[in-house]
């Protein structure tokens, strides 16, 4: 470690906020670090709060959920909605597609490259495709059959 991040430990964190138009407040830094921490996963909410709480960081959920969304907008998670009142929270900015697992209740990715959608209809007049987002639903076997 060198001198300026052994006394900056938030540096690159601090950097990563003020970049995307984020005033680093304590709780952004704490639970950007949390999220930073974990490499590329999906979360939801009430994983990050209790992430957050085991690493010694209590914070109220609406706080989270507050932060999540400015984060999405500022375009550091990508929100994921699996249905109406349920979203995860990607780490993962890349181009790339999701499996949701219904009997594990869990996203997991699919490249990019996996998926081919053959056609897509003329957006509205003023308006252009900013992506395309796929989610494929999957569920255990019934291996009894």
């Amino acid at each position: 470690m060198t001198e300026m991040s052994a006394s900056r430990p938030f540096a690159a964190l601090v950097d990563r906020l003020k970049a995307a138009g984020l005033r680093p407040t304590r709780q952004r830094l704490q639970l950007l670090r949390v999220l930073a921490e974990g490499g590329h996963r999906h979360l939801t909410a009430e994983q990050l709060a209790s992430e957050a709480k085991a690493a010694g960081f209590g914070v109220a959920l609406a706080t989270v959920y507050n932060t999540l969304n400015q984060f999405t907008q500022a375009g550091l998670l990508r929100e994921v909605v699996v249905e109406p009142g349920r979203s995860y929270f990607d780490t993962n900015l890349g181009d790339h597609h999701h499996f949701f697992d219904e009997s594990a209740n869990r996203l997991i990715d699919i490249p990019a490259d996996q998926i081919a959608v053959a056609a897509l209809p003329a957006p509205p007049v003023g308006k252009r495709v900013a992506r395309v987002d796929v989610i494929v639903r999957v569920t255990d076997s019934d291996t009894s059959l």
